[in-house]
Order: C-alpha cells, then sequence, then structure tokens
C-alpha cells in the first residue's frame, strides 16, 4: 500500500519545485482533488489560478478576488493545468479534450503530482512515481474500496464525548442522538466497530442513519457497563479481531495508541486520524527508515536502531 498525506503532497511540491518553469501566467486545477496542489503551486510560483469551468468562462483567482482573467492577446499565455494523480490516465484524457479547442490561444501544459509508473508521457511534468494500490488523504473517505475497511465511531464518523457526557447513563445517550458528524465517508463501509457498549446499539443505528452512513456491519462492545469496559481495557484488541476476520485492507481509528496497537496486533495498515498518518509496520516503518522520512512516534526509535546498528560497525 501507497499512502500520501496532505504533508506530503506539500513536501514534495516544496522539493521538487524547480522542475516547474517561472513564465506561466496561470495555474488551472482539476476540479476537484487537482484543486488543492494548484493552490499550493500557484503560492509558492506566485502566479494566480483558477478551475477549469472558470477558465473556460475567462475567470481567474487573484489576491483573494475573483477577476476576469485577459483573452489571448497574440501572445500565447502560458497555462499550467494541475491534476493530483493520475493511474488510468482517463481523466486526463478528458481533460485535455476539453481544452483542445484552447490550444491556438494558449500555450497548455500539463502537471500530475503522483503519477503510476508507466504514465509519465500523459503529462509534461509530474512530482512523484506512485505504483498502485495507493490512498491520498485528500480522496480517501471517498475510496472505493471502503467496503473492505474498518472505521472507529467517536474522533472519526463523529466527535468524542466531552468528560461531562461520558455518564454511562441518560448524558451519554443524549451525546450518542446528537453527536457532531466529523469524517463522513462518501462510499459505503465494510465494519463499523467501536468500544461503545452494545446496550447502546439502537441510539447508534439512529445517529449513523441520521448522518447516512452505509455499513455492512456494526461491532460493538458486549460488556455490561463502563466500569467493565475500563476493567477490561482491551479496546486495540476488540478492535483488530474485527479487522482480522474478513479481507479488510484498512482500519480507521483516531486515538494514535490505539492506532498502533491494532496494527500491532493484526500486522495491516491502521489510519490514525489524530494526524493522518498511516501506522503499516512491517512496510511503513522499513519505507521511512530508508528514506529518513521517519512517522512522528517512530523517529526516536529508528534512529536508536540505526545508532546501534552503526556501533557493531
Amino acid at each position: 500500500m501507497n499512502y500520501r498525506n496532505i504533508k506530503d503532497l506539500n513536501n514534495v511540491i516544496l522539493q521538487r519545485l524547480s522542475i516547474i518553469p517561472r513564465d506561466f501566467d496561470l495555474i488551472v486545477g482539476v476540479p476537484r482533488s487537482g484543486m488543492l496542489p494548484a493552490n499550493l503551486l500557484s503560492l509558492y510560483l506566485n502566479r494566480p489560478y483558477t478551475d477549469i469551468d472558470s477558465f473556460l468562462n475567462g475567470h481567474i483567482y487573484k489576491a483573494g478576488a475573483r477577476s476576469q482573467f485577459f483573452v489571448s492577446d497574440g501572445t500565447h499565455k502560458k497555462v499550467l493545468v494541475v491534476e493530483d494523480s493520475i493511474a488510468s490516465g482517463s481523466a486526463m484524457i478528458e481533460v485535455k479534450e476539453s481544452l483542445k479547442h484552447l490550444e491556438d490561444k494558449f500555450d497548455l501544459k500539463y502537471c500530475a503530482i503522483y503519477v503510476v509508473p508507466g504514465k509519465e508521457k500523459m503529462v509534461d511534468y509530474f512530482f512523484e512515481l506512485v505504483p498502485l494500490p495507493r490512498y491520498f488523504q485528500w480522496n480517501i473517505l471517498n475510496h472505493t474500496t471502503l467496503e473492505k475497511a474498518c472505521f472507529d465511531i467517536d474522533g472519526v464518523l463523529c466527535a468524542d464525548p466531552l468528560p461531562e457526557q461520558n455518564d454511562d447513563g441518560e448524558k451519554y445517550i443524549d451525546f450518542i442522538l446528537n453527536a457532531p458528524p466529523l469524517f463522513i465517508p462518501g462510499s459505503k463501509i465494510g465494519t463499523i466497530v467501536t468500544s461503545r457498549l452494545e446496550k447502546y446499539r439502537k441510539e447508534t443505528v439512529i445517529w449513523l442513519e441520521a448522518n447516512n452512513i452505509k455499513y455492512n456491519d456494526l461491532v460493538m462492545l458486549d460488556l455490561p457497563d463502563m466500569a467493565a469496559r475500563q476493567k477490561a481495557n482491551n479496546h486495540g484488541g476488540h478492535k483488530a479481531k474485527a479487522y482480522m476476520s474478513k479481507p479488510y485492507v484498512l482500519f480507521i481509528e483516531s486515538e494514535l495508541n490505539q492506532a498502533i496497537e491494532i496494527n500491532r496486533i493484526s500486522k495491516k495498515p491502521v489510519l490514525c486520524t489524530a494526524n493522518f498518518e498511516m501506522i503499516f509496520e512491517a512496510e511503513s516503518f522499513m519505507y521511512n527508515l530508508k528514506s529518513g522520512k521517519h512517522l512522528p512516534f517512530l523517529r526516536e526509535f529508528a534512529l536508536k536502531v540505526r545508532n546501534k546498528l552503526r556501533s557493531f560497525k
């Protein structure tokens, strides 16, 4: 699995910014995933930017305002069209077709931040080769494979309860029924796995339906009360068990320590929404150790291991 978050996106743009010539007059983002890298490029290159439809209608965004973009005056203004990624290439082909009639008026160049190997020639500029399978922070909640994923509820689908709401009684029931939504996926979830007690299933289902969250299964903790749950203190194990019960490929968890525990037990990737880092001990750790891009919670351990190995030389 290859995963990139917004921090990775920003870093790779900054590291390889020099591949983009400085004579572009306008940056155009492909909605909607291409708008984020287009905005970053426009900021770093100090150029105006817009989206495809606005460009076709002659409008750009400049200095916080929407203004008329000068029509071609015979100087063949240079325009950089930006997409976040290319996989099959069908979306980029469609974009090029929609702008084909402007090629006699503008010097159009195409850019993608992430490209799968073999598709490099579909654009004039790309920043990193990233093979499939892959996930991006900015569109993972709409990924078609979410039906092969597990989701936690509190801290992921909705906000965590406040201490005064967590009374295992009426206040907690009111919280469940009215919890503010957080990250609501656009695709169906495989299994929702929560440490909420089984006795709150009815209220939890009501909230899920009210927020139009589609899922196949809901796994809750079958214990009598909050005291029993606190005594068991097995949140990570409970969630890892459900994760391992089916051929799931991802678990989305909000609490970092639990995310690490779920990964440790399952040996499968866990996305932590506290920092949107992907935790995959078997792969991500080795990748980040070799590249020097250590995950924050593994940095100290990685350095100790590296220094220990050097001491034996």
